[in-house]
């Protein structure tokens, strides 16, 4: 998928849990799972402020559209 999911990143810089995160954003572990492993196929903007206002971070810090013919990054 073109679109890779940084939350892993901004998780080590936070030094946070995945489990501190999703009950701080207010969804299931396993739905922040879905999202942070790349398999959603949506994500709710309610959803993504949620995780910039308590990562203090930007969307695009989150999310960043990566080429398909580019493989290895």
């Amino acid at each position: 998928m073109p679109i890779a999911v940084d939350i892993d990143v901004m998780l080590a810089r936070r030094k946070m849990s995945v489990g501190e995160l999703a009950d701080r954003v207010g969804i299931t572990p396993a739905n922040l799972a879905v999202l942070k492993n790349g398999r959603a196929k949506a994500v709710r903007f309610a959803t993504l402020a949620a995780l910039c206002e308590v990562l203090k971070c930007q969307p695009g810090d989150l999310l960043r559209w990566e080429d398909e013919d580019t493989p290895g990054e």
